[in-house]
């Protein structure tokens, strides 16, 4: 008994690749988009380069000529950073210890706002409670907030307190010295937190509810479905809110002046950078060096972030 071979079924139309975000994706992917990319990333860079090249020029040079000049005639020395990191006098820079103190600020001030917004954070999506989708509108609604006008309502916290009728419900913290690092990072912890939360609630929530579901019956509580589960998947977008808070925190003046102070004991580097900018302009070759000090630390930050900071501004855009 012979069978009579079936006809294959004709093929169907394959679907359109994409829709608009193919069609942007393949645009950027050009040659021309290429050719303009590495045109706004050279001129992006030559600032920076130019303010490398004069760091490392005599105080002479850089007051008569460009920094395109020297490589014309070379001339190379690093008075400029010894006189702006270790300078004897206070005109002279001696922003080794402010560095030390950029570093005591910042570091802090991005720990914080990360562990507190990722706990916040998985609450606010995989933990149901009463009043829940109220919270996360009053968190969204505080990024409208300007910072401007929530500096003297803090700064009146941390030095009278809070008072209610007579009565005294927080005491003034009474702060001073160094133990006023602890006044930016609240500030700075607090300035953060509705935009952090926002953010990382929009990874969180994205995440499979089958993998929850899996790990609930299991018999994982939610601090070891934290631990082990969200962590390590969210971890890009906690890299991309780390890069952001990192370089918010690193390059602030206003909130470090107001409640850290001017002082060399708990000051930051821009505020120091700040006076060096504001003098006669007669040393101004040090400023070219004190500025390159000041963005050696984000650039490292950056760069060695680079890979987790794109995979998180891309993570949140994709579902499934």
């Amino acid at each position: 008994m012979t069978t009579t071979p079936t006809r294959p079924a004709p093929a169907t139309a394959a679907a359109p690749p994409g829709g608009a975000a193919a069609r942007v994706r393949k645009r950027l992917n050009t040659r021309t988009a290429t050719v303009v990319s590495i045109i706004i990333a050279v001129l992006w860079t030559i600032p920076t380069f130019g303010l490398f090249i004069s760091s490392f020029r005599p105080e002479n040079d850089i007051k008569s000529t460009g920094w395109w000049t020297f490589f014309t005639d070379p001339q190379v020395t690093l008075e400029n950073y010894q006189e702006v990191l270790f300078g004897r006098t206070a005109s002279s820079g001696q922003l080794a210890s402010y560095f030390i103190n950029s570093l005591v600020i910042t570091l802090p001030s991005v720990l914080f706002p990360l562990a507190f917004a990722a706990l916040a954070a998985y609450a606010l999506a995989w933990i149901n409670f009463r009043g829940r989708d109220w919270i996360y509108i009053c968190v969204f609604a505080l990024q409208i907030v300007p910072l401007q006008m929530a500096l003297v309502p803090l700064l009146s916290f941390f030095s009278e307190g809070v008072t209610v009728g007579g009565v005294t419900l927080l005491p003034a913290w009474g702060l001073t010295g160094e133990e006023r690092f602890i006044q930016v990072w609240f500030a700075h912890t607090c300035f953060a937190l509705p935009l952090g939360i926002f953010l990382l609630h929009n990874f969180v929530s994205q995440l499979p509810r089958d993998l929850m579901e899996a790990a609930r019956v299991d018999g994982a509580t939610h601090p070891k479905i934290f631990r082990t589960i969200v962590l390590p998947l969210i971890t890009p977008a906690l890299a991309a809110f780390g890069i952001f808070q990192f370089l918010w925190v690193w390059n602030d003046l206003l909130v470090a002046l107001i409640f850290a102070g001017g002082g060399k004991q708990t000051a930051p580097l821009t505020v120091r950078l700040a006076e060096l900018a504001g003098t006669r302009g007669n040393e101004w070759q040090r400023l070219t060096s004190g500025a390159f000090v000041s963005i050696v630390i984000p650039l490292i930050v950056f760069l060695s972030l680079q890979r987790y900071f794109v995979r998180g501004l891309l993570s949140g855009s994709v579902k499934g």
